[in-house]
C-alpha cells in the first residue's frame, strides 16, 4: 500500500476514534435513553452551552463519519476521507467533552466578600473600584448571602435627609437587614462545568433563579471562596479551538 494511502486510512482512523471518544463523552454527560450521536447533541446542545457550540460541526462529523464507516469500497479505501484539519479539530472536541474544565476556569476568582460588621463604605469603594454589584456576607465566618447595590441604594434612598445621606456609621448588617433572600449554591472546587450548568438547570427547574455559585475547598459555606459562577459567566464560555 502506498504511503499516501496509509497516511488516509490513519486520518480515518483517528477520526474514528475521535468521533467514538465523543459519542462516549456525550451519553455520559447527556444521560439519556437514546444513544443516538445526532440525538445526543440536539438535546445535549438545548442543555449545555460547550455542546452548543460544537453543534453544527458535530452535526457535520456525524454525517461524514456514517460515510466513512458504511460507505467504506474496500479494506483502505474510503469514498470520504478527512482532512488533517477536520481530525484535528474532532480530537480537540473529544478532549474538551471527555476531559471538561473544572467550573473553577470560569469563574470569577477575585471575590470579594464581607463582613456583617464592615463599614458600608468598604462596600461602596468596592463597587466603584471594581464595578461589582454582588457580594458574599459572611457572619461568623459562614456566608449568609449576597449584598447587592441595589439594596444600598433601596437603603439609601429610604434613609436620605435633606438630599444627603450620611454613611459613616452604617453597616453592612443594617443593609442585609433588607436585602432580600437572593439563591445561591455552594460547591466544591472538583465539580466541572458540565456539573454546574446542572446545578443552574436544576434550580430553573425549580422555578428558583439562583443567582450565583460560591466555589470553596469542599463546597461548605463556612469556607474561604475560592470563585464566584454567576449565570452571565456560562453564556460567556469561550470553548473556542483552532
Amino acid at each position: 500500500m502506498k504511503a499516501g494511502n496509509n497516511k488516509t486510512q490513519q486520518l480515518s482512523e483517528r477520526f474514528e476514534v475521535a468521533y467514538n471518544q465523543v459519542h462516549d463523552a456525550l451519553k455520559d454527560i447527556v444521560q439519556i435513553n437514546d444513544e443516538r450521536f445526532v440525538v445526543l447533541v440536539k438535546v445535549g446542545a438545548k442543555k449545555y452551552q460547550v455542546i452548543e457550540t460544537f453543534k453544527k460541526d458535530l452535526e457535520q462529523y456525524a454525517r461524514l463519519r456514517n460515510a466513512i464507516v458504511h460507505e467504506k469500497m474496500e479494506v483502505g479505501f474510503y469514498i470520504a476521507e478527512p482532512n488533517a484539519k477536520v481530525v484535528n479539530h474532532i480530537e480537540k472536541i473529544a478532549n474538551i467533552l471527555s476531559k471538561p474544565n473544572y467550573a473553577l476556569s470560569i469563574a470569577s476568582k477575585n471575590v470579594i466578600n464581607f463582613d456583617y460588621n464592615d463599614s458600608i463604605l468598604k462596600v461602596t469603594a468596592a463597587i466603584r473600584d471594581h464595578g461589582y454589584s454582588k457580594f458574599p456576607v459572611y457572619k461568623n465566618k459562614t456566608c449568609q448571602g449576597l449584598l447587592t447595590a441595589s439594596s444600598i441604594m433601596k437603603w439609601m434612598a429610604k434613609n436620605m435627609e435633606n438630599n444627603i445621606v450620611n454613611l459613616s456609621d452604617v453597616k453592612v448588617s443594617d443593609i442585609m437587614a433588607i436585602e432580600k433572600q437572593h439563591p445561591i449554591d455552594f460547591i466544591s472546587k472538583e465539580i466541572n462545568i458540565f456539573e454546574v450548568e446542572d446545578i443552574f438547570e436544576k434550580a430553573h427547574k425549580k422555578k428558583s433563579k439562583l443567582e450565583a455559585v460560591i466555589i470553596t475547598e469542599n463546597g461548605r459555606s463556612d469556607e474561604r471562596p475560592l470563585g464566584i459562577i454567576t449565570p452571565w459567566d456560562l453564556i460567556e464560555i469561550d470553548y473556542t479551538v483552532d
